[in-house]
């Protein structure tokens, strides 16, 4: 049986464990970044373990990286795989018409990259992920280290005339110094409170010198499958517009547990 896990991590667990369903043999698979996304590549790695599944995956960061290898499973770059028939990953927030705020852990740039390179997009989450508009998790936005002060400067100017509820902008920080993502640039948190228009602002700020990317993914959603703290899971589908709900069995091989001591 599984530990007795925080109802925020069995919600984490159910939705990466239902999710992993979707991998078939032969699978090009993109691997998230983040707590529940590392929930779904150790469910992988179990299936990998005990199915024989063979798929190849593709990692969002070097920790996700990292992790798969650990887990056996096949890990490749994304100039190898070129194109992926599916990619499963986490949100920090998600909306009715299913568009996410992404990048609480830094990866943002090469999920949507990863994500976009994809046939579907499957997102995992815990049902608190969930809000009617986007804005309340600060917005990532990711910037080039030179000049960054000014692309904060200027990020600051455009978001007076958008439609936001805040507008205090702050540089990511790891300790006392500046927080690097893997490719080496800064992050800026954007606190908006909330966001009117996200794919209006999406499209602003990546028009911004300076800004590489930013973590508001719009209609790149396929699928997104919730969580909740007693094993429940539900299953949206944008396409169809159909919710169904499923349990996940907890008398899971303990092996999926090893880390958490």
């Amino acid at each position: 049986m599984a530990p007795n896990l925080s109802p925020i991590e069995t919600a984490k667990f159910a939705a990466a464990r239902r999710a992993v369903d979707f991998v078939e043999g032969g699978m090009r698979v993109g691997l998230g970044s983040g707590s529940t996304a590392a929930w779904m590549v150790r469910c992988l790695g179990q299936r990998v373990r005990e199915e024989g599944l063979k798929i190849t995956g593709v990692p969002t960061s070097d920790r996700t990286a990292a992790l798969a290898r650990a887990e056996g499973i096949t890990v490749v770059a994304l100039e190898e795989a070129r194109w992926l028939d599916l990619t499963i990953d986490g949100t920090d927030e998600f909306d009715p018409d299913l568009n996410l705020i992404k990048g609480g852990g830094g990866a943002h740039l090469r999920e949507k990259i990863v994500a976009t390179a994809s046939d579907q997009m499957i997102v995992i989450a815990d049902a608190a992920k969930e809000v009617a508009h986007l804005g309340a998790f600060p917005l990532p936005v990711e910037v080039v280290p030179f000049g960054w002060q000014t692309s904060k400067a200027l990020i600051e100017e455009i978001l007076v005339s958008l439609d936001v509820l805040g507008r205090e902008v702050t540089l990511r920080m790891k300790g006392d110094v500046p927080f690097t993502s893997d490719e080496g640039n800064r992050i800026l948190d954007l606190h908006l409170g909330r966001i009117g228009n996200a794919r209006q602002l999406a499209l602003v700020l990546n028009q911004v010198p300076g800004v590489v990317e930013n973590g508001l993914f719009i209609d790149i959603c396929d699928r997104v499958v919730i969580g909740h703290g007693d094993g429940r899971v539900e299953l949206r589908d944008i396409a169809t517009g159909s919710s169904e709900e499923d349990r996940i069995d907890f008398a899971a091989p303990e092996n999926v547990f090893d880390d958490l001591g």
